[in-house]
């Protein structure tokens, strides 16, 4: 079959279409058929060599896909040949099949188009649990987007709006600004104009966050930790402004504040099964109903995989860049 190969670690001209042999299902895996892989920053990271992939995954990247179950392996009875699904893998997305563990894989929520489908399961996941089970954001709570037109971003800020909260979202310039808005953010703050800081404290009556989802890491700790309300929880999840930066722990103290940061890839098979079981039951009516929908800059074909690199790393893309075979 083919695949999205990495010839050797580096910029976006090192991404190749190859042939590669794909294994037998084991027990508890599905063979699918691939109708779109969704591009993520992890996989800019693991193409430049500083991301490698687990043991047992294949060398190539992709953490989700959707498309069609073909084959079924030992033991598994909750799929059948001709399912639409979407899946959580652990890599090897970027390809015209992939096996996966039946655990991680959901249904196309209805309404839903299969293509598109490939923007949902690592956003999902990443905003569900960061936001409800490390965040524990609630109703009601302000919840501050760092990043509100990515991937992660536009579909926390539609989920943290679906779950009650007042949701103030960061994006760069004024249209991408006023699409946040649309997804449903109350506060959109155009972060190369606007001090972030003061805007959020505008918003709230000078409280601030109670809940700080943050891509940016090192360079965004600072401020982060003086947009929280007190008693406010900042999750990193994104590292796009530096792995390094200085804590002010003081400020955290005076706020009964904490600061913590979370992986998707690296937990274990259960924790993932649990994770994806929850956002079947807890998000996708939301997706069926249209509070949560997928957000897709681009569609880009596998040959062309250098470009869909090349769009995310820009920062122009707004919502998800998705390859498709």
């Amino acid at each position: 079959m083919r695949a999205v190969t990495i010839s050797a670690p580096g910029g976006p001209g090192k991404l190749t279409l190859s042939l590669v042999n794909l294994g037998k299902p084991g027990p508890g895996e599905v063979v699918i058929d691939v109708a779109a892989a969704g591009v993520n920053r992890a996989d800019l990271l693991q193409r430049s060599g500083n991301y490698p992939p687990p043991k047992r995954a294949p060398e190539w990247p992709g953490l989700e896909i959707s498309g069609t179950v073909r084959a079924l392996g030992p033991g598994v009875t909750t799929w059948a040949p001709g399912d639409r699904v979407v899946a959580l893998l652990e890599g090897g997305g970027y390809a015209e099949q992939v096996v996966a563990r039946a655990g991680q894989v959901l249904p196309v929520p209805d309404g839903v188009d299969l293509v598109d489908a490939a923007a949902l399961p690592e956003a999902v996941c990443t905003a569900w649990t960061n936001l409800v089970d490390t965040g524990r954001l609630r109703s009601g709570e302000t919840v501050l987007v760092q990043g509100g037109s990515g991937g992660v971003g536009s579909i926390a800020v539609q989920l943290a709006a679906a779950l009650g909260a007042q949701v103030v979202a960061t994006a760069g310039g004024p249209d991408r600004v006023a699409r946040c808005v649309a997804l449903g953010a109350d506060v959109g703050i155009d972060h190369r104009e606007q001090d972030v800081v003061a805007a959020v404290r505008d918003a709230t009556g000078g409280r601030g966050a109670d809940v700080v989802l943050d891509v940016l890491g090192g360079g965004g700790l600072r401020d982060n930790v003086r947009a929280l309300a007190p008693g406010g929880r900042l999750v990193v999840i994104g590292l796009q402004r530096g792995r390094r930066g200085e804590l002010d722990l003081e400020a955290v103290m005076a706020k009964h504040a904490w600061v913590t940061g979370t992986l998707l890839r690296p937990r274990s098979a259960d924790e993932k099964a649990a994770l994806v079981a929850t956002v079947c039951e807890q998000v996708w009516p939301m997706v069926a109903d249209g509070r949560v929908r997928p957000v897709v800059h681009a569609r880009v074909p596998f040959a062309d995989a250098p470009v869909a690199h090349e769009l995310l790393e820009s920062g122009d893309a707004f919502g998800k860049v998705l390859l498709v075979p």
